[in-house]
């Protein structure tokens, strides 16, 4: 249930919102009367979905994120469209699945590029007109930001790195009027992890690990992040919260309950 009216006339960056986590955060702060700005590197991803939110609150940028100057035109646009920015989600990222010794430049760089570098040239270029409006940035981690996984090593540096730039923005920040702060989701129904999904064997061992036994939903997300964003947070800066059914809870042993 949302408060359809809880950010009218506030102004969204949700990168990475072609599908997925992204797309269900902008569902959500277009519900609750937001201007939204849909941003991938596929366009016409993008127009689809906002073909199906109202056009007067709602701009397609699409483009890479891991590059500054696109940085530069995805907040240049939501200005010129809307006026200001009040809030920037930092959700578009990239897994690379496989042993460390094995992975190519290319993986590396992309992984980085994207995951890390994305989040720090669009918050560079928010944080002015966040000052302006005492907004804040979200950033989306990952549980994988907070712990190990055996087969993800270069995620888990990348969103490590997000996890902790949070914590750093946060103290930076918090004087100027401008919070910061981090979801981190475990296994959520995306592009990212339809592998899983799809594998029986690999739900068994997801489920094992997961206090609520399902796995996450965009809006879980979306849920969150409108709540970071909200004034019921406005004293909340510098948070990695784990939107995860409560694997972050775990000490690492199995569920002897399955």
């Amino acid at each position: 249930m949302t408060q359809s009216d809880r950010f009218a006339g506030k102004t969204v960056i949700v990168t990475g919102s072609s599908s997925g986590i992204g797309e269900g955060i902008a569902r959500r702060f277009h519900a609750e009367g937001a201007n939204v700005i849909i941003n991938a590197r596929n366009a016409e991803k993008c127009a689809e979905v906002a073909g199906t939110l109202d056009p007067e609150r709602t701009l397609v940028v699409a483009g890479d994120v891991s590059k500054s100057d696109f940085a530069k035109k995805i907040v240049a646009a939501a200005v010129e469209r809307f006026g200001g920015l009040d809030t920037l989600v930092n959700n578009a990222g990239v897994a690379d699945q496989g042993l460390l010794h094995k992975t190519s430049d290319e993986a590396i760089d992309r992984v980085i590029d994207i995951n890390v570098k994305g989040v720090i040239y669009l918050s560079r270029e928010a944080i002015p007109e966040l000052i302006k409006t005492q907004g804040s940035i979200i950033n989306i981690s990952s549980v994988s930001g907070i712990g190990g996984d055996s087969m993800l090593p270069l995620y888990n540096a990348s969103k490590g790195a997000v996890t902790n730039l949070t914590r750093g923005l946060a103290l930076q920040l918090g004087q100027m009027g401008v919070r910061v702060n981090t979801i981190n989701p475990s296994v959520t129904r995306s592009d990212m992890v339809e592998g899983i999904l799809e594998n029986e064997g690999a739900m068994k061992m997801v489920m094992n690990r997961m206090a609520i036994k399902r796995v996450g939903e965009p809006e879980d997300i979306a849920a969150a992040a409108a709540f970071l964003a909200s004034e019921d947070a406005s004293f909340i800066t510098g948070v990695n919260l784990p939107v995860d059914g409560g694997v972050s809870a775990s000490n690492g042993q199995p569920n002897f309950m399955g």
